[in-house]
């Protein structure tokens, strides 16, 4: 694979991805108007779709945020010829600023603690009072314009940092960018976290867990990892072409990581609850292990864990792109029935407090018509904000070093 890249010297401007582009966003628009269509019909299952498609492409764009700023805070240089393509997908975070807007104008579709019937009773109605402090529309947007304002800045400046240092390859750029992922990581990664609290966990306001926002960030960040290997391995030209079988490698060896990591936190939350088994924790569990959500429960923990685990211990097929990419396409699929799992069961009124039932999946129609709007816009907002700059950091001091990157 080395032998097949070309000098990064040569590299022009990248000027494609129209027609990609163009098709993206018409057909995002579409899934959007099919999800509002959906929404005049029934409204909580929709905005539960919504919301499982927002969180799912948002987390993409973070967890490839939170890899740069981390390369950048350990002074890595193996992944600089893959930098672009991670910007490209962090680039795209601005957009969802407007893609939130549905989610704060029908919030109270989602989130029962906004306007709790009395039909809740006196114990979950103090319950949610309690802890009224937090869980109130004022505090829940304010703290989304702080996450946002902390995502984006981030983002933005070193998008911009690396853009700036293609055109004069000072050295300075790179010095700012280390600074600002040593800063950044920590601010960025507690934004998540709590993010993950207000958007998911208070959907079921009567449980918490403070492994909660851990698990959401480490699904996430695998996710995007997977995303990584998808894009360098068949959009090669133009943002694989310079990637080496070393670099496929480390990445593979990110996914085989987090993966580890992934199932050792979901272990340790379910661990700790069942050990525990406190009345306003366990029912949080029982809904979604019970009834129809028993075999996608199952499905996580083979397909999130065990299986992809012991698949990528292979260290064949982390040096085959191919191969290593169907791993990642299951990674991403399996991440997406992570999340529906999360949601849609808080649908259920009587989920809440120390009472359950096994329910069926519930599913809405909407749900691959918000995956397919909210992807579709992203997509085209991704590929509009990288066309007209290089597919590589050409101006970056250790470009070399990354082209020559061979396994230590």
């Amino acid at each position: 694979m080395n032998e097949e890249r070309a000098p990064a010297a040569d590299v022009p401007v990248w000027q494609g991805g129209r027609t990609a582009m163009v098709a993206c966003a018409v057909a995002g628009l579409l899934g959007l108007a099919l999800t509002a269509v959906g929404y005049a019909f029934d409204a909580q299952r929709t905005m539960l779709s919504y919301l499982v498609a927002f969180l799912y492409f948002l987390g993409l764009s973070l967890g490839t945020l939170a890899l740069n700023m981390a390369n950048y805070a350990a002074r890595a240089r193996w992944h600089i010829v893959i930098r672009r393509t991670i910007e490209a997908v962090h680039s795209a975070l601005p957009l969802f600023v407007l893609l939130f807007i549905p989610i704060v104008a029908a919030a109270r579709k989602l989130y029962i603690w906004i306007d709790p019937p009395a039909s809740l009773g006196k114990e979950i109605l103090e319950n949610i009072e309690h802890k009224h402090a937090w869980l109130n529309f004022g505090g829940f947007f304010f703290r989304a314009v702080v996450y946002f304002v902390i995502w984006i800045v981030l983002s933005e400046l070193l998008y911009r940092h690396s853009v700036r240092q293609d055109e004069d390859a000072a050295a300075h750029w790179t010095a700012s960018s280390r600074r600002l992922g040593s800063v950044g990581l920590p601010l960025a990664g507690f934004a998540a976290t709590f993010a993950g609290f207000d958007w998911l966990m208070s959907l079921n306001p009567t449980w918490y867990s403070t492994l909660f926002g851990v698990y959401f960030i480490t699904g996430f960040f695998l996710a995007s990892l997977a995303l990584l290997v998808l894009i360098m391995t068949f959009a090669r030209d133009p943002f694989g072409a310079f990637a080496g079988t070393a670099h496929f490698h480390n990445l593979g060896k990110l996914l085989l990581a987090f993966v580890a990591f992934w199932g050792y936190i979901a272990f340790s939350q379910y661990m700790l609850m069942y050990h525990a088994n406190l009345p306003e924790e366990v029912p949080w569990f029982l809904v979604r292990t019970r009834g129809a959500w028993r075999p996608v429960a199952l499905l996580l923990v083979f397909g999130h864990f065990i299986v992809p685990f012991f698949v990528l211990l292979s260290r064949d097929l982390k040096l085959n792109p191919k191969a290593l990419s169907v791993v990642a396409a299951w990674i991403l699929f399996i991440h997406f029935v992570d999340l529906v799992w999360l949601v849609f069961p808080s649908a259920q009124l009587y989920g809440l407090g120390t009472r359950w039932a096994p329910e069926s999946l519930n599913l809405h129609w909407t749900l691959p018509a918000a995956l397919l709007g909210v992807g579709g816009v992203w997509a085209a907002f991704g590929l509009w904000r990288v066309r007209g700059h290089y597919p590589v950091p050409v101006g970056d001091p250790y470009l070399d070093d990354s082209l020559r990157y061979v396994q230590p």
